[in-house]
């Protein structure tokens, strides 16, 4: 029997970082990456738009029968998962949100920053997730949307980078958090470089890990956990296929080739 695949949707290549936590924790799935590049970045997009993007990309998976399909984009997640699980209600979506609940579990100074796009900072979704799970600390929810683009040209190290990551951090210079929580996709591939700036007495969290373990948990429920077998791997792109090959093998220093589909 041919095995389904799992299915990773973003707004462009910072899904691969939660790609690249699923292939750690589920070396038997195989798995279909769609970037939507032609399209990006979504913040600064309205909220009808961002999800008709990931509407029809749901919908042109459900079509390949997948058997689960990973929103790992914080900005498209937060603008709809209710959403997209109302319209395609028979494959199970799992969404990614910043790591608030974790950042609050840890802080032991109740003091922490999030950084996101600047849909994602300022959204209720995430306003709320401040409210429900760190009521009792005090948080910086700081957006910044520029950080997508260095991300999306392969501009990850470099002195040029480091100075737009300082200017984009610089609200946290005189602060006392201990834990800085990367509320975007895109931005674990910056984390050296924001590690270094904001000093070793703050601790980077990021949601890959926490979604591979939920994803693991969705497919054991359901019974459809890859136990075996080598995986195949597919990656789609609704932008300039050479382009987005060329910064995604730079990302994640492997060989990989990805497709333009017609979305």
């Amino acid at each position: 029997m041919k095995q389904k695949l799992i299915a990773v949707v973003d707004s462009g290549s910072g899904g691969l970082s939660v790609w690249q936590a699923m292939v750690a924790l589920l070396p038997h799935e195989s798995m279909v990456y769609v970037g939507d590049h032609a399209h990006l970045p979504y913040s600064g997009k309205t909220t009808a738009y961002i999800r008709r993007r990931i509407l029809s990309i749901v919908r042109f998976l459900a079509k390949l029968q997948v058997k689960l399909v990973v929103i790992a984009c914080n900005t498209a997640t937060v603008a709809g998962i209710d959403y997209y699980r109302q319209h395609v209600s028979n494959i199970p979506i799992i969404g990614v949100v910043p790591v608030v609940k974790t950042a609050a579990e840890l802080s032991k100074k109740r003091s922490f920053a999030v950084i996101s796009t600047n849909y994602t900072a300022a959204s209720r979704y995430q306003h709320d997730l401040i409210k429900k799970y760190a009521g009792d600390c005090y948080v910086i929810n700081l957006g910044c949307s520029n950080l997508v683009r260095a991300v999306e040209s392969g501009h990850v190290k470099g002195a040029s980078v480091r100075r737009h990551v300082e200017k984009v951090l610089a609200p946290l210079k005189n602060s006392d958090i201990d834990y800085l929580a990367l509320g975007c996709t895109h931005y674990p591939f910056l984390s050296s470089i924001i590690r270094d700036v904001v000093g070793s007495g703050v601790q980077l969290l990021d949601s890959g890990a926490a979604v591979a373990r939920r994803v693991q948990r969705v497919l054991e429920q359901t019974q459809t956990l890859a136990k075996t077998g080598k995986p195949k791997y597919l990656f789609l792109t609704t932008g300039e296929a050479r382009n987005v090959t060329r910064v995604a093998q730079l990302l994640l220093d492997r060989k990989i080739d990805f497709t333009k589909v017609n979305i």
